[in-house]
Formats: C-alpha cells, sequence, structure tokens
C-alpha cells in the first residue's frame, strides 16, 4: 500500500486527515500561506472531524549552527527508496 510522502504507515491519523485536505484544496490556487492555511483550517468531515489551523506570521531564524553534539541527537534514518524495491 503506497503512502503519501511524508507520512508512515504508522501515522494512521494523518493519512484519514490528508485525503480530506486534498479533496478540499482540489482545483484551488495556492498563492500565498495564508490561502494554504485557510483551505487547511476549513476541512471538516461528515463524522465530525474539524481542523484547526493557523499561519505564524513571525519570522523564522534562519542560519542557526547546529553543533555536531546536538546532530547526533537527531533521530533521522534513511528512507528507502522505491526505485530499491523489486530490484535484486
Amino acid at each position: 500500500m503506497p503512502f503519501a510522502t511524508g507520512t508512515s504507515k504508522w501515522n494512521t491519523i494523518a493519512h484519514r486527515l490528508l485525503c480530506h485536505l486534498t479533496q478540499n484544496w482540489r482545483g484551488r490556487p495556492r498563492v500565498s500561506h495564508a490561502v494554504l492555511v485557510n483551505l487547511i483550517a476549513n476541512t471538516t468531515t461528515e463524522a465530525g472531524l474539524r481542523v484547526e489551523a493557523a499561519l505564524n506570521p513571525s519570522p523564522s531564524e534562519t542560519g542557526k549552527k547546529v553543533s555536531d553534539a546536538e546532530l547526533a541527537h537527531v533521530n533521522v534514518y534513511p528512507a528507502i527508496s522505491t526505485a530499491m524495491i523489486g530490484t535484486t
């Protein structure tokens, strides 16, 4: 079963939410962050799921240096490339 980019098979909430998000913004131009957040925030389901989203207008810090010690604590694992699946 294929999963959406950025999600894992263990995160079923993301899968259940993603299908409704994509239906909600299908065919609508995403011209700004505000439009995108508004499309996300207006997502609902018949079962009663409501999504809350807000745009954080404060600028993100850039250029921050990460030490080797800090980076060693980051849990990052390489993903299996779909090109590698089914090859010998």
